[in-house]
């Protein structure tokens, strides 16, 4: 690529060009001597501006820049999985190789390794007539993956010619196709794509299967479809982190995509060692087998943030024309917004709210509707589940990134500082807190998890809502002047509180519960909250009723019943009616 273009003028990470260009808009260009990675984000007759994502110190003007002709794009194939990324999807164990601890800057490695060989089995021969999304070969990706090798949804044609099953590079070419214009070209293990655009599919489904999480609070108070958007939003130290953590650890997603996108690097690196040391318990193989990382931390250069949700998004639409089911945990989308403010400001744009720019909501709609359930152009079934976490300066839900993140997504699950302050995890408030999920997961609800599942929800969730209306009665006069009914219902919501809903990520029990135990678990404390209502209109007090014991048993049952013991739920209940007969009499 011969030099075109110079350099007029830096302001940060922002680099315009004198005079009008042929560069257009999201073209991907190499600005310097150091060939730094940008992108161009304005045209107009006066000036080209573009965004550079890496470090522009020392960057002045009159220094070359060269186009490339493609749009900022991503390399699609084997290798994504195991791997850890920076935000333009530069490997970041090859860069340590190259540079040392330091990221060097104007280092463009591949994103995967041209060199290594994998075996491919090709699903195609001569003379089959292919077009968008019809599978050409697979090959094992990692012990649990198959990677699977489609037409591209640009190409159509007929093959008419193909290599044998064999080790094979991302650069070699397996089938050659022949377009219907006469035109050749060759499918190899790996394609490119641009990360603003949406990989097209068939047709998009009705999100009717829930992405199940093992968390209790999540699944059965407010559960997400797979396919489904939700927002985590939290002040510091509500745990945000430690939540996306656990649902990437036991979340029935096929493929786990985490963005670390501008938060602390001692984070990132606490996510790099947990996820190279924990099992997979489906596979029983290293969870990162079905894991990519994408690490943008707080002091990389911040136009990579912007980028590094749409590389993410990108890779997991991949995955999901595979027929995969893709779960993406974005932390934080607020440091996301925080780079588009950054830019917007450098960019003299008018600000709206709180500096942000006008177009904050656009982009967190451009994000959040990439997920869904969708039919593939193959034809397979698969979906991108996006839980982004929102961190609102002082909790205040009010600001700009929360309120327009809750426009575009179903499912919010509100962190409280003071549940957190109190250790109970996950502290999301289920007063707060609300999902529109619950009406379409319905009847897969009734099938998998009984009849009564819904109903005994609801009971709790009402008991729950009783409880904050009494507290309120409680501080003004206190609890002693409250009925027994008032009383047991505060007590049975304690039992709900710390027995069902409060959840140990460090025993082995607790750290994920089936949707089985679940319902068992829901139904000993509605039991014991029915039977004890039946004592009370026998005129026993409520006191004669805590003596027995049982409420504290139920508290601790999520520890004494393993996940593989329900049948024990039945002794429970059976002590239930012996301890409380008699009062009865």
């Amino acid at each position: 690529m011969s030099k075109q273009y110079s350099v007029f003028g830096v302001n940060g990470p922002v680099v315009t060009i004198a005079g009008a260009t042929a560069l257009r808009m999201m073209e991907m260009v190499y600005v310097g001597e150091g060939r730094l990675i940008g992108e161009v984000i304005g045209l107009d007759r006066e000036r080209t501006t573009i965004q550079v994502y890496e470090e522009t110190t020392g960057l002045s003007a009159g220094q070359p820049i060269y186009p490339t002709g493609e749009l900022m794009s991503v390399t699609l194939g084997p290798g994504l999985l195991t791997n850890i990324y920076d935000g333009i999807e530069r490997p970041l164990r090859a860069l340590e190789d190259a540079t040392g601890s330091f990221i060097g800057r104007g280092i463009n490695l591949p994103a995967l390794d041209a060199q290594r060989t994998w075996n491919v089995t090709l699903r195609v021969k001569v003379g089959d007539e292919i077009g968008a999304g019809t599978l050409i070969a697979s090959c094992p990706e990692t012990s649990v993956i198959e990677h699977r090798v489609l037409c591209p949804p640009t190409l159509s044609g007929r093959i008419v010619s193909v290599q044998p099953n064999g080790a094979y590079t991302i650069r070699d070419t397996l089938a050659v196709v022949e377009r219907t214009d006469g035109t050749q070209e060759n499918i190899t293990l790996s394609q490119r794509w641009p990360i603003r655009s949406p990989r097209p599919v068939t047709k998009r489904l009705a999100p009717t299967h829930p992405l199940i999480t093992g968390q209790r609070v999540i699944d059965t108070l407010l559960p997400i479809a797979k396919g489904g958007a939700a927002a985590i939003p939290g002040g510091f130290g509500t745990g945000k982190t430690m939540t996306q953590h656990q649902l990437a650890k036991w979340c029935d997603a096929d493929i786990i995509v985490y963005i670390g996108c501008g938060e602390r690097g001692n984070e990132m690196t606490q996510v790099l060692t947990e996820f190279a040391e924990l099992i997979d318990p489906k596979s029983g193989r290293p969870l990162t087998d079905r894991t990519i990382l994408i690490a943008n931390t707080s002091n990389m250069p911040v136009a990579a943030r912007e980028a590094s949700i749409y590389t993410g998004i990108t890779l997991a639409e991949y995955y999901r024309d595979m027929g995969y089911h893709i779960a993406i945990m974005a932390d934080s989308t607020s440091r996301w917004a925080e780079a588009l403010r950054e830019i917007s400001g450098r960019l003299e744009e008018m600000p709206a709210d709180e500096g942000f720019p006008a177009y904050l909501p656009s982009r967190l709609a451009e994000f959040y509707e990439r997920a869904g359930y969708a039919e593939t152009l193959g034809g397979a079934e698969g979906s991108i589940t996006i839980i982004g976490a929102v961190s609102p300066q002082g909790s205040d839900f009010s600001e700009p990134v929360t309120q327009n993140t809750k426009r575009f997504t179903r499912c919010f699950w509100a962190l409280d500082k003071a549940l957190a302050y109190a250790r109970h995890y996950p502290a999301i408030n289920w007063n707060e807190s609300y999902s529109e999920y619950t009406v379409p997961l319905a009847d897969w609800f009734r099938e998998h998890a009984g009849a009564e599942f819904l109903t005994m929800r609801e009971q709790l969730l009402k008991i729950l809502l009783e409880e904050s209306q009494l507290l309120e009665i409680v501080k003004l006069i206190g609890a002693d002047v409250l009925p027994d009914d008032q009383k047991l219902t505060l007590e049975s919501a304690r039992v709900i509180r710390v027995g069902f809903l409060q959840q140990n990520a460090f025993h082995a029990e607790d750290t994920f519960v089936p949707l089985e135990k679940q319902r068992e678990m829901m139904r000993v404390i509605l039991l014991l909250h029915e039977k004890c209502q039946q004592v009370l209109a026998h005129q026993v007090p409520v006191s004669a009723i805590l003596k027995t014991g049982l409420h504290e048993k139920l508290v601790k049952m999520k520890y004494d019943i393993p996940n593989n013991r329900l049948e024990l739920f039945k002794e429970y209940a059976k002590e239930i009616d012996r301890k409380l007969a008699p009062l009865l009499r």
